[in-house]
């Protein structure tokens, strides 16, 4: 939109070119029409015919983002990337804006937006997560503040759907026990979460108590690594899976060479996705690539279908955990 300015005012995606593509994000015009990304390119289309879906250019991203990640480092070195455009940045003792984490965060929009010509949004409070949420609460091109005295109150009426690992398997399970918002989890307590929820119960609701303020960590260890692909048209057999395995296993192994991690290999895994969307996945502890073993769990994933075509097929790799060795990865490995 930016770049060319007959896409500035038309519902816009990003995406392959199949009609089995996906969406890797979409514009405020396309979202009126309920188009979201890792949608399908054919389900998207039907909700909005109009939609036009160009491909990504990961070159101009990356190089935007380094521009982006320039403007966050001038305000302070504790930044916990978390994608290409999004950050968490610790301002507790930045001097810049007399030390004001609104009216820095009003400056780091600003100053993106100078660098890159692009509306930045920002979410403002003293404990992680929260910054998180109110990072969505004035899209586009603005920001919310949480001050320490509101934080009880924004917790307490705030829908469990929109803490970061609340999905929606999990959003229903928690309503079905009459859990809706912060107020909800205070009320049943903790030892109640975690006999009737789990260890997950007792972390949500040290959230919902204020008691996870959360650390910017500017070390992140991967865990995994993996590839997938989804296919135009469907894989009928275990014959046709077996078939794709050499360019996944390509692919991976360039990843893996990429960011030298082909010596910390702890795990092999298979994820298959079956046309009615069931998604099954295998794996085997094993310290590195291995075409036998990947065909082995492909097979073993795939009988589960019960002959169910496949639409999509992904291999990947657990990833040693060496504190020793720590991974720090910059903006442009997420």
């Amino acid at each position: 939109m930016r770049d060319n300015p007959k896409l500035a005012n038309v519902p816009l995606a990003i995406g392959g070119n199949s009609r089995r593509g996906v969406l890797s994000t979409a514009n405020y015009i396309a979202r009126e029409y309920g188009v979201r990304s890792a949608m399908s390119n054919y389900h998207a289309k039907q909700l909005c015919p109009d939609l036009v879906i160009v491909p990504g250019r990961m070159a101009v991203y990356k190089d935007v983002s380094t521009q982006i990640r320039a403007v966050f480092s001038r305000y302070t070195d504790l930044i916990e990337p978390l994608s290409l455009d999004e950050a968490y940045l610790d301002v507790t003792q930045s001097e810049q804006c007399k030390g004001s984490a609104t009216f820095i965060a009003q400056q780091i929009r600003a100053d993106i937006y100078n660098a890159t010509g692009l509306t930045a949004s920002a979410g403002i409070a003293p404990i992680k997560f929260i910054a998180k949420i109110a990072s969505d609460e004035n899209k586009p091109n603005g920001q919310f503040v949480v001050l320490p005295d509101q934080v009880d109150a924004f917790l307490a009426q705030l829908p469990l759907g929109k803490i970061p690992g609340v999905g929606k398997v999990t959003l229903e399970k928690l309503n079905l026990k009459g859990l809706y918002t912060g107020q909800d989890v205070r009320e049943k307590g903790v030892n109640w979460m975690q006999q009737y929820v789990g260890n997950f119960g007792v972390s949500l609701y040290q959230k919902c108590a204020g008691e996870h303020i959360g650390r910017v960590s500017t070390e992140r260890v991967r865990k995994s690594l993996s590839v997938e692909h989804t296919y135009e048209y469907n894989k009928n057999s275990l014959q046709e899976c077996l078939e794709q395995l050499p360019s996944l296993l390509e692919e991976l192994t360039t990843r893996l060479n990429k960011q030298q991690l082909q010596n910390q290999v702890n795990k092999l895994s298979v994820k298959v996705k079956f046309a009615n969307f069931v998604v099954t996945s295998a794996d085997q502890a094993h310290q590195q690539l291995n075409s036998d073993i990947f065909s082995e769990l492909l097979a073993k994933a795939y009988q589960r279908g019960l002959q169910q075509p496949v639409r999509l097929l992904g291999i990947g790799v657990g990833i040693k955990n060496q504190p020793q060795h720590n991974l720090q990865l910059s903006i442009l490995d997420m």
